[in-house]
């Protein structure tokens, strides 16, 4: 695809090859001790592991991997997880929670953990309670309303009716909807890359991220899902395939809410005429997703869970943090319950700005705005685990620049809090984090890269970007 190709590009020495191979084969091992032999409070173990994997990660694309060797390296990391127990997160039982919920047809947003237990619902017998209490010891979530939209509890439901009593049963059915929604990830972005100018080996970036094969294969999180989502929204979008588009952005939203901060972008990109269609056929397709759901109490029992996020829950966050310390030396008090909701409509007014320079801007680069926006929005946000990142990765493959890869891989120093029942941050790891984020990104404005990228040429006959 490139107009003058290097030697090095085609014709490869047998050291790059070796090297190439000895990299996969250290990334495989990283790989299958974090699955089955790294326990969570190890931090140390599972930060070593992490960098091993992180260096092979940046060799490979350093040295240009061929595509299909990425391809099938992307596919067996993923394989190795498959019957493995998610160890680096708890999360999988509240999700199995909601899935056993959901195959018994009762709503998961009705109640809490806890008060479905010490009020089980007159129609109760129809639901797997022997089941249902032992895991409720397992969540870390028992207080607290159920937060997956409907596509989550759509998989999560038909995984625990495939398995009812059996936890490996479910894991590998979800993991297996993961692999495919990853599966369909890799299809459009080797379709999408050349024809927004830019090589389909960029793919890599984002398949063979190790924070992206960790948090979706190995934890079973579902911004894999989000991704795949979003970029076939975007494929349909470049197709002028304005309604199934807006039923896939539909699907995005009901996977996580996080591409609803889209919106804005994508206004000023439609324009009047088109946005009214666009926005009747995703409210619609909203509507219909969550209509299993539906009932008076849905709203204000998920209003309460969003609200606990912005007011109460904090993790591995930046600005937040820095704003807190400071006000509670100037006033004495702690202002959490403030700064929190205070911050959300910072990260509101950041998104409109954004999309107003933006302006009506071609759609090769809406990813680009996009990948600001998400980013604005996490520097803001009160709590930020590391699979939150995982779309930023994927839509750094449409831009110049790739600070969010280093965030990705930066976020795991995050996980030093879960070293011992207490639960402790530590202020030192945080500062390595967003120091390293913010100089990263600093840099590629300095040299330009933080310039839009603009159109190269029409599909495969274009000139490739570089890496």
């Amino acid at each position: 695809m490139p107009t003058s190709p290097t030697p090095a590009s085609y014709c490869p020495s047998p050291w790059r090859r070796g090297g190439q191979l000895l990299a996969l084969l250290l990334a495989g091992a990283a790989y299958w001790a974090l699955a089955y032999a790294t326990p969570r409070p190890h931090f140390g173990q599972l930060l070593g592991l992490f960098a091993v994997a992180g260096a092979a990660y940046a060799w490979l694309l350093h040295t240009r991997l061929p595509l299909r060797w990425g391809l099938g390296a992307a596919l067996l990391f993923r394989l190795l997880w498959l019957p493995a127990t998610p160890a680096l997160s708890d999360d999988f039982y509240r999700f199995r929670w909601d899935g056993l919920l959901v195959s018994h047809g009762y709503n998961p947003f009705a109640a809490t953990p806890r008060q479905l237990l010490r009020s089980p619902p007159p129609d109760s017998a129809a639901l797997p309670m022997a089941e249902l209490r032992r895991l409720l010891p397992q969540l870390n979530s028992a207080a607290y309303f159920s937060v997956y939209p409907p596509v989550c509890q759509a998989l999560y439901g038909g995984a625990a009716r495939a398995f009812p009593t059996s936890q490996a049963g479910f894991l590998v059915v979800v993991r297996l909807a993961l692999l495919l929604a990853d599966a369909g990830a890799a299809a459009l972005l080797l379709w999408l890359l050349p024809r927004a100018g830019w090589p389909a080996r960029r793919a890599l970036a984002y398949l063979l991220h190790p924070l992206v094969i960790v948090e979706v294969a190995g934890n079973v999180h579902m911004e894999g899902v989000v991704v795949c989502f979003l970029l076939l929204a975007g494929a349909l979008l470049a197709q002028r395939r304005l309604r199934p588009a807006a039923g896939a952005l539909a699907l995005a939203v009901g996977t996580k809410l996080l591409p609803l901060l889209a919106l804005p972008l994508l206004a000023r990109h439609l324009g009047r005429p088109q946005l009214g269609r666009f926005g009747l056929v995703l409210a619609g397709s909203l509507l219909v997703l969550f209509l299993p759901f539906l009932s008076g109490q849905l709203p204000e029992h998920f209003g309460q869970s969003l609200d606990l996020y912005f007011q109460r829950f904090e993790f591995n966050a930046s600005v937040f943090y820095v704003l807190l310390a400071l006000g509670k030396w100037l006033t004495g008090y702690d202002l959490v319950g403030g700064l929190g909701p205070l911050l959300g409509l910072g990260a509101a007014g950041l998104t409109l700005w954004l999309a107003r320079r933006a302006g009506r801007a071609a759609l090769v680069v809406l990813p680009h705005w996009l990948l600001l926006t998400l980013s604005g929005y996490f520097a803001l946000a009160t709590t930020v685990h590391p699979w939150y990142l995982v779309p930023l990765v994927a839509l750094s493959c449409f831009s110049p620049l790739r600070y969010a890869r280093g965030w990705a891989g930066l976020a795991v120093l995050s996980y030093a809090a879960y070293r011992t029942p207490a639960y402790a941050e530590s202020g030192l790891l945080l500062a390595l984090e967003y120091g390293g984020v913010l100089a990263w990104a600093a840099g590629e404005y300095y040299v330009g890269r933080g310039q839009p990228p603009r159109r190269i040429g029409p599909g495969p006959g274009a000139s490739a970007r570089a890496r």
